[in-house]
């Protein structure tokens, strides 16, 4: 399956993939979805905000257990953030059903939309839509690169973007939720084991840094006439490490806008985003303020740690472990975002498998998961599943 998909939105000259939210590369992979999940004789449906469910069995009678993930990219991502998910989600399901067994619950798999919110800046939208967390009206007036806002995008592609918001019904349906990833570090590298279980996601947020200046010729204006945004930048840019190395945490300005942007002529206006993330909220909020100071800030996304169901994450822990050749499953919480975090913020039952990632990168091509590896993942998810599914 991951096959099926790899040429899907890759950039040829990089080998990294571009996998907006409501793409054709999207629409593409939607599609792919649809056909895996009528493949295999399940219920297929999508939610008022772009969600993806299939489901063995009706949910409407009794909550189910869910797994999957996302398949939308950050710009030239890897190959595995989130396809992984959603492909060893079905795989597990094969391998239930090779072993003849019959859920006491319905059991789906999901594909959250714009999880990365490389398109329109906030991360894990779709998710955020369904619980509620994110006005639907502040959600429809975010725009992309190009202008285009989440509403209009949403209308060209044929959806009802006045339906979109929180979806209780729908949401009712999740009795547990369990995601499968590639890590994004290099924890299960050093512990030298294939799968491992989170136990908590660090709080982490977005802010907008606005940086104003006077647009200008860039070979005829005067150094001391110049009011250059661009020096501004800068000094924040190395702020921010430096105060992330006192702080504990890690903080990157990794996008940036640049008003003209013209090679000859001084910046009118330079915009920069701040991803900050730490084990503890105090430390990431006190860094922000401290770069804030004198700058002209919106925040566009927040949240809290998550600290997964210690009971849950420890029977999902002890069920992974029954892989055969597998060991102890160790523990280890992360410091990126999931939507896992969102739906245990809204108080569904919610637990991780993270899949070793050999390099250690992350959100590059260089990402990358060994398939012995994968395989250990969906046998692990599996075992989950079939425990939960009792």
């Amino acid at each position: 399956m991951l096959e099926d998909l790899a040429h899907i939105g890759r950039d040829p000259a990089t080998g990294g993939y571009l996998r907006d939210s409501w793409s054709a590369a999207d629409m593409e992979l939607r599609e792919w979805f649809w056909g895996e999940a009528r493949r295999r004789g399940l219920d297929v449906r999508e939610d008022r905000n772009g969600n993806l469910w299939a489901w063995w069995g009706d949910p409407s009678r009794r909550p189910g257990v869910v797994t999957g993930s996302h398949l939308d990219s950050v710009r030239q991502g890897g190959a595995f953030d989130g396809p992984l998910g959603v492909v060893s989600a079905f795989a597990a399901l094969d391998v239930l059903r090779e072993r003849g067994f019959e859920p006491s619950a319905p059991l789906g798999v999901a594909c959250f939309t714009d999880e990365e919110g490389a398109r329109f800046g906030v991360p894990c939208l779709g998710s955020r839509l369904l619980t509620g967390v994110l006005d639907p009206a502040r959600a429809l007036a975010l725009t992309d690169d190009a202008g285009e806002s989440l509403a209009e995008v949403l209308r060209r592609r044929g959806r009802t973007p006045e339906g979109l918001g929180a979806d209780p019904a729908t949401l009712a349906h999740v009795g547990s939720y369990v995601e499968l990833h590639v890590e994004q570090g290099r924890g299960l590298v050093d512990l030298d084991a294939p799968v491992g279980v989170a136990s908590a996601i660090w709080p982490h947020g977005r802010w907008r840094f606005d940086f104003h200046g006077q647009a200008n010729h860039a070979g005829t204006t005067r150094l001391e006439d110049r009011d250059d945004p661009m020096l501004a930048y800068a000094a924040k840019v190395l702020a921010a490490r430096e105060a992330a190395v006192r702080h504990g945490i890690v903080a990157t300005f990794g996008k940036v806008r640049v008003s003209p942007n013209n090679a000859n002529a001084v910046p009118g206006l330079v915009s920069a985003w701040l991803d900050a993330r730490g084990a503890g909220e105090e430390a990431v909020r006190a860094l922000v303020a401290e770069l804030a100071e004198g700058a002209d800030v919106r925040e566009e996304s927040w949240t809290p740690i998550v600290e997964f169901e210690p009971l849950l994450r420890d029977r999902i822990a002890e069920a992974a472990a029954q892989t055969p050749g597998s060991g102890a499953v160790p523990v280890l919480a992360t410091g990126a975002g999931h939507d896992a975090g969102i739906l245990a913020g809204a108080g569904v039952p919610s637990a991780m498998l993270f899949v070793r990632n050999p390099t250690g990168i992350s959100h590059s091509p260089a990402e990358h998961a060994e398939a012995d590896d994968c395989a250990a993942g969906v046998r692990a998810l599996a075992n989950v599943l079939e425990e939960l599914c009792r």
